[in-house]
């Protein structure tokens, strides 16, 4: 009966590990998606923050030719 008694600690012991590991799992997928989320936006946001820098760089150099047309037709 001690035998018995003990494997079945040993079980439940087990079984309640098992239930902890399945829960730090769950709490990591749901991190990793979170994560993953995050940087979606970020990339997202950084795909943004390009096109205006390009748009505002377009603009500077069409600026800078029209100030050095100006200089040429005064000069």
């Amino acid at each position: 009966m001690t035998i018995k008694a003990d494997y079945q600690e040993l079980i439940n012991e087990y079984k309640e590990q098992v239930r902890v590991l399945k829960e730090q799992i769950n709490e990591l997928t749901d991190a990793g998606k979170s994560k993953d989320s995050a940087l979606k936006r970020t990339l997202q946001k950084l795909e943004y923050v390009t096109e205006d820098l390009d748009k505002a760089n377009n603009q500077l150099e069409a600026i800078n030719d029209a100030k050095q047309d100006l200089e040429e037709t005064k000069g």
